[in-house]
């Protein structure tokens, strides 16, 4: 029965165009993160190029000052990028990979990034995430949404309702073959994946993979609820692709649409301007002032004293610092605003399978906005770590010739937090066990009609 049952599904034109269609355009997104994953690659590479040769080039032309050297030589840090973020790019295509910055003041910095086709912004990137969380679910719904209604419509069903035992059996029949082809093209899909996109075979993997499936029975589960009122194949089409309508594009639009709103940042540019502000304004203050409040942020370099003319690089790079410090409240604004709709979008998706996938999925490959918060996070400690290192040999106007400069490599930030599988799986497993128990009892209910 179950072998019949696999034939007539898999001999439809519709299936097999149906099937062949989801299975091009995921090897598409493959080659779009393979793509990706290139441009990181080079990226990093001509990074760590250009910071070797610059930083020579620069040695080499102001070998007089170690104020001025430093005042043109940028360092840089990179995100790392891991090859499972190939099949789930999230933010990293707006979101810079690298920072690369001067001692100088950081805010001023942090922001800026390589420059993007605004129509490829406005379109996003056909990741494999991409795929699975729109494609597949519209393709479930085709399968599945005239299951028994067509029959019916048909006026075949009597016969399969006489020819069967048990009718139910039978309608778990039709769903798992079609259950069974979507998850062996799932699996395909992600076999080609670790080859061409070097995934390693590692808990990442698994738990994407598994989040996949339990997102895949979701719209199953779905399918079947709507299968189980027993409607006409006209209302359970339009039922069904109301509810991904309203599942995947209005509902997570709503959702941003109140947290932009309940948590609203300052921009990026207005944080820049308060700190080039700052800064510029130092130009027409008492010296004195600015050395003051930059002993108190490093009490250490007290021993370096103002010397007595127009300018000197210890005046400078504390007028600089103090561009940092007195935007510093908005700095800290923007970086808690962050978090909290970080957090709030977190905990929001957790009723919202759809939602809850898309997240999920960009904090398994490190592509989400709390592994940006942590880069962020990380630059901050990165110029600092430059700052200490650099202050004294520029106060003390050290010799540039005397510095390894060679020694100053591009530095990478790793990271390392883990996924917690309970969060990730269970408001998944809980929204299918829910659809599978309404289905049955539906099916149960109306069990004569059947």
């Amino acid at each position: 029965m179950l072998a019949l049952v696999f034939k007539n599904f898999i001999r439809s034109k519709g299936t097999k165009i149906g099937l062949l269609f989801l299975l091009g355009n995921g090897f598409i997104s493959l080659l779009i993160g393979h793509q990706f994953q290139e441009k990181q690659d080079r990226n990093i590479k001509e990074a760590a190029t250009y910071q070797k040769e610059h930083i020579a080039r620069n040695a080499e032309y102001h070998s007089d000052e170690m104020g001025l050297l430093l005042y043109y030589i940028k360092f840089s840090l990179v995100n790392k990028t891991f090859p499972i973020n190939s099949l789930a790019i999230g933010q990293r295509d707006v979101n810079p990979s690298i920072q690369s910055v001067t001692i100088r003041g950081l805010e001023g910095q942090k922001y800026d990034s390589e420059l993007n086709n605004p129509n490829n912004l406005m379109l996003g990137n056909i990741d494999f995430s991409f795929v699975l969380i729109y494609l597949f679910p519209l393709l479930i719904i085709a399968f599945t949404y005239n299951v028994i209604s067509e029959e019916k419509e048909s006026g075949t069903w009597k016969i399969v309702a006489t020819q069967s035992n048990n009718t139910f059996l039978y309608i778990l029949k039709l769903f798992y073959i079609r259950i069974l082809s979507l998850m062996a093209l799932l699996t395909f899909t992600l076999f080609i994946a670790v080859f061409l996109l070097n995934i390693p075979l590692d808990n990442s993997l698994f738990t994407f993979y598994t989040i996949s499936i339990l997102y895949i029975l979701f719209w199953f589960a779905v399918c079947f609820f709507i299968v189980s009122l027993q409607k006409n194949s006209n209302f359970n089409a339009v039922i069904l692709l109301t509810i991904w309508l309203f599942l995947i594009i209005i509902l997570p639009a709503t959702i941003n649409t109140y947290i932009v709103n309940k948590y609203p940042v300052p921009e990026a540019l207005e944080l820049t301007l308060k700190q080039r502000n700052a800064y510029h304004e130092k130009w027409d203050m008492d010296k004195k002032a600015t050395m003051n409040k930059f002993y108190s942020h490093y009490p250490q370099f007290k021993r370096y004293i103002l010397p007595d003319t127009e300018f000197s690089w210890l005046w400078y790079y504390a007028m600089q610092q103090m561009g940092d410090d007195e935007s510093a409240v908005q700095s800290k604004e923007l970086e808690t605003k962050l978090k909290q709709r970080n957090e709030a979008g977190q905990n929001i998706a957790q009723f919202i399978p759809t939602l809850h996938t898309q997240i999920q999925l960009n904090e398994i490959a490190k592509s989400d906005l709390g592994n940006q918060l942590l880069f962020m996070e990380k630059t901050n400690q990165f110029h600092e770590k430059l700052r200490l290192y650099f202050y004294p040999k520029i106060f003390d106007n050290a010799d540039v010739k005397k510095e390894n400069w060679s020694k100053f490599k591009v530095e990478t930030f790793e990271d390392t937090s883990e996924t917690n599988l309970a969060k990730a799986f269970l408001p998944l497993v809980l929204f299918n066990l829910l659809l599978i128990s309404l289905g049955w009892m539906n099916f149960r209910k109306n069990h004569q009609g059947i």
